[in-house]
């Protein structure tokens, strides 16, 4: 890790919400984009495709109740419509 320049990150002993969004996060993309396929075969470069056709779907196209029915996008351009 250290030679990557990485450093661990890790949240307070028993405080799980610490990291809640994160969790929340990778449980829906697991749910939505990994669990419902077969991946095996599939090399890096067509799982990193699958990835960055994920997170644009979900950023750009997928609305949120909690955001007033807008995408991420769409609700961070309706904050700063300047933007």
């Amino acid at each position: 890790m250290e030679k990557a320049g990485l450093s661990r990150s890790m949240s307070r002993k028993g405080c799980s919400p610490d990291n809640a969004a994160c969790e929340g996060f990778f449980g829906r993309l697991k749910n939505e984009m990994y669990y419902n396929r077969k991946w095996f075969g599939v090399s890096i470069d067509e799982f990193m495709n699958t990835l960055n056709e994920y997170l644009y779907w979900y950023n750009g196209k997928r609305i949120k109740i909690s955001l007033g029915a807008k995408s991420p996008l769409e609700y961070r351009k309706a904050l700063d419509p300047a933007a």
